[in-house]
């Protein structure tokens, strides 16, 4: 089984690095790169209007490598008297090592599953601060504001397509062999799928098992094509190697 692996820099390169101890043959093709986001210094100057219980919520780790050293910068402390919940365990560990408090975070790293933790079903009234990339899925915002909340989203990086050219890379993945593809969102799906010229899409590109991390991805995928999908249980890198095995 020859791998390829799709997500960004640098969990890309330390999940194929991890492959190949052991003993895998696997490749990486990172599809989007990265800069800072253009509402960091709004996310600033906006945190002393949070109160006591209101929430900061971060729906992806990266978000605190730009929203981080920001407000470092800035001399700005994250308040001590609002809730801090994350969308998973390594974006709550970011955001702690920041915000030195709890943060709360489900088992499985999705939008519904942060969305039924306790902390959050009685929101009527409470500020919402939503730290994420540029774009992104509405729901997790959408569900709050139903429940009563104030909900303020802040772009704190933004993705950026890689550009390749589709014939050359699908003939270099076609040589190498790849028949198991590793992809961690839905953006980075369409860019693969618009990637790969038709003929390749078709003689190739849907017949490799597609590691997904979310039924939600694995029915977006099932809708371009592709029948041998595999969910794994989480998006960080020990939940891939998992659904690997």
């Amino acid at each position: 089984m020859s791998i390829l692996v799709t997500r960004p820099m640098p969990e890309g390169s330390q999940l194929v690095k991890r492959l190949r101890l052991t003993g895998r043959q696997a490749w990486h093709l990172p599809l989007i790169d990265f800069l800072p986001g253009r509402q960091l210094l709004d996310f600033s100057s906006r945190i002393p209007s949070l109160s006591n219980g209101d929430f900061i919520i971060v729906v992806s780790a990266r978000a605190l490598t730009y929203a981080g050293p920001f407000l470092l910068a800035e001399n700005r402390p994250w308040p001590t008297e609002v809730n801090y919940l994350a969308i998973g365990k390594n974006s709550a560990l970011a955001l702690h090592r920041y915000c030195n408090k709890v943060v709360d975070f489900p088992d499985k790293n999705i939008s519904e599953a942060l969305m039924d933790l306790p902390l959050l079903e009685e929101v009527t009234g409470k500020n919402c601060f939503i730290l994420r990339g540029n774009g992104g899925r509405e729901l997790l915002g959408e569900v709050l504001q139903a429940r009563g909340a104030n909900v303020s989203y802040f772009e704190c990086y933004q993705r950026i397509p890689v550009k390749y050219q589709g014939a050359e890379q699908a003939f270099h993945w076609r040589q190498k062999g790849i028949s198991t593809i590793i992809v961690t969102s839905g953006e980075m799906l369409n860019l693969l799928y618009e990637l790969v010229p038709a003929l390749d899409r078709n003689e190739w590109l849907l017949h490799c098992r597609l590691i997904v991390v979310s039924d939600r991805l694995a029915t977006i995928a099932a809708d371009f094509g592709w029948r041998d999908i595999v969910v794994a249980d989480g998006a960080d890198n020990d939940a891939l190697l998992r659904a690997l095995r």
